[in-house]
């Protein structure tokens, strides 16, 4: 039977408990998310919309910075208001944060329970287990839990674009990140299930699935009753491109070091699988690239995107950009805003470092660019960025794309708003078009942030 799929609006039912979610972080963490609603589902509670009407609030934390997790911090102090209103009111904290920092959170007096990435479907013990008074925690990480037999309760807006956790963890141990501690170690998911979860999607209406793991290029499944049958990225990428050729595919995110050919070649070969590829650098420095631990030089760097020149040409790439690394001078930095010129990137996610608590480089090597200097350096990266996007979206006027709408743009309810396959955004004149709807736009004009066009008719 073929289990639905819901935006928010059907799962709301006053007369149920109430759980209020609010998500931080990555797409994994909204991937997660879905996995705890659909478990608390099955145990009898309902999504509300409205945090003042709720009876459990989960916080589910991302870890990779500290602002992020100042923000949580902050957030607990403004629920114990809430808390004096209902005293019955559960607080939770999820994901990451719960991983890292565990009893000092369940020290805090709102919270009442703490639950690590790999222990959602303990969710209902837990609960339970509150009314013996006694505040609960679970943070097992586990070397084989991927939810992958959960259908996950979709809470997007717009039923036009879901994603699929495709795999969990981390191996690549980069000195500066806190995931392998917090999310544990790689195991990828049966591509049964992934299939399945595909495949229901598209028969609800979905358009389109970005398929997800920390480090995608390393998914590798082997049957345990069967270890020749083996199934890679690139397999597994062709498999669910062949659900239908309505169905568009995407993925994130790539590590330069382990991206391979068989995956451009797949991506080539299908016309629903987008041409985007996120592939980040953080650094255009050998020197700062050995010390991140990133396993690639930034010739091998370069080396991966003439290829993917080469192979997909119409492809966009984007990255990640740390500023102020332990250690980088100034002609790292200036070694960064080269590799970004060659490049060329259409967009980018660029922080400035923040050191991360027992990290290799937090151990071992000193955070000593001043927070003036990285604030420079991250401004200028920044700058660099706004015209490399210009000149990207400059070079798509007077150019046809298919863009899926994915709803209205915030300034006028008469354009429409989607992507294209590139990823890009583009807005353009409603007419009798929806939200799902396929709709070809010549390009008219842009900004550094969005494409404007009208539709070919």
């Amino acid at each position: 039977m073929t289990n639905k799929y819901y935006s928010v609006k059907p799962v709301l039912d006053n007369k149920l408990p109430q759980v209020f979610i609010e998500t931080y972080g990555c797409q994994m963490n909204v991937s997660d998310s879905e996995v705890v609603l659909s478990v608390l589902q099955k145990c009898g509670y309902a999504l509300c919309d409205k945090i003042e009407n709720a009876d459990l609030i989960l916080l589910n934390t991302c870890s990779i910075r500290d602002n992020a997790e100042q923000r949580i911090w902050g957030r607990l102090e403004n629920f114990k208001i809430l808390k004096k209103k209902k005293r019955t009111l559960i607080v939770g904290i999820l994901g990451c944060m719960a991983e890292r920092l565990k009893e000092e959170l369940l020290s805090h007096q709102v919270v009442d329970l703490v639950a690590g990435p790999d222990t959602y479907r303990d969710l209902p013990n837990l609960i339970a287990a509150l009314t013996s008074g006694d505040k609960q925690i679970n943070t097992l990480l586990s070397q084989e839990e991927t939810y992958a037999d959960i259908s996950p309760v979709r809470m997007d807006k717009n039923g036009v674009s879901a994603f699929i956790s495709i795999m969990r963890g981390c191996n690549n141990m980069c000195s500066y990140c806190v995931v392998p501690y917090v999310r544990g170690a790689e195991r990828s998911r049966d591509p049964k299930s992934i299939m399945r979860e595909a495949r229901e999607l598209f028969e609800n209406g979905y358009k389109e699935i970005s398929l997800l793991g920390q480090n995608v290029d390393s998914y590798h499944w082997s049957n345990p009753d069967n270890p020749t049958h083996k199934v890679s990225f690139a397999e597994l990428l062709e498999m669910i491109a062949l659900i239908d050729p309505k169905l568009r595919v995407r993925f994130s995110t790539s590590h330069p070091k382990d991206m391979a050919n068989s995956v451009l070649y797949t991506m080539a070969m299908y016309q629903n699988i987008c041409n985007h590829i996120h592939l980040p650098v953080q650094s255009g420095s050998d020197a700062i690239l050995e010390r991140m631990n990133r396993k690639y030089t930034r010739a091998e760097y370069l080396a991966r995107v003439a290829k993917i020149r080469e192979i997909l040409p119409t492809s966009t790439i984007s990255t990640d950009m740390i500023a102020g690394f332990c250690g980088e001078t100034e002609e790292d930095h200036l070694d960064s805003l080269s590799i970004m010129r060659d490049v060329g990137y259409y967009t980018a996610f660029m922080f400035q470092y923040s050191e991360r608590p027992n990290t290799k480089a937090a151990r071992h090597y000193p955070d000593d660019v001043p927070a003036e200097t990285k604030a420079r350096r991250l401004n200028e990266i920044i700058a660099l960025q706004n015209e490399l996007s210009l000149k990207s979206n400059q070079a798509d006027i007077g150019k046809e794309f298919e863009v899926l709408v994915e709803g209205f743009s915030k300034r006028s309810k008469s354009d429409l708003l989607g992507r294209t396959s590139q990823n890009k955004v583009c807005i353009f004149p409603a007419g009798d078009h929806k939200i799902g709807d396929y709709v070809t736009v010549k390009v008219l004009s842009c900004s550094s942030a969005t494409l404007k066009g009208v539709e070919v008719v």
